[in-house]
């Protein structure tokens, strides 16, 4: 199985969260299992995460952020939906497709 290959920016980026990610979690004096615990993972997949690897889902980061208070977009979530419809009225407006422009063949012999 190939390794998927993630930009110098990507990893810094996860990693920079999984650091922001122990930080609060020591702030807050709660142990990797109590916050691996709040969360519904393992403390393996939080080890994994406050080291920045790429494998944990979105989903479960974003949700470690949240529980230790990171603020990812917006903190109120009145912002937060307002920001989501806004984007999804951008969205709309542009065409469903994407196509590639083909190059014109030429077979005029």
């Amino acid at each position: 199985m190939r390794q998927r290959a993630y930009s110098k920016y990507a990893k810094e980026a996860v990693f920079l969260l999984g650091q922001h990610i122990k930080l609060e979690r020591k702030m807050r004096k709660w142990s990797e299992q109590n916050l691996a615990a709040r969360a519904g993972i393992s403390r393996a997949t939080l080890q994994k995460i406050e080291a920045g690897e790429m494998s944990p889902s979105i989903g479960l980061v974003f949700e470690v952020a949240a529980l230790v208070g990171i603020p990812l977009f917006e903190q109120d979530s009145r912002a937060l939906t307002t920001s989501i419809e806004l984007t999804q009225s951008k969205i709309a407006l542009l065409p469903k497709r994407i196509k590639s422009k083909s190059k014109a063949v030429d077979d005029d012999f």
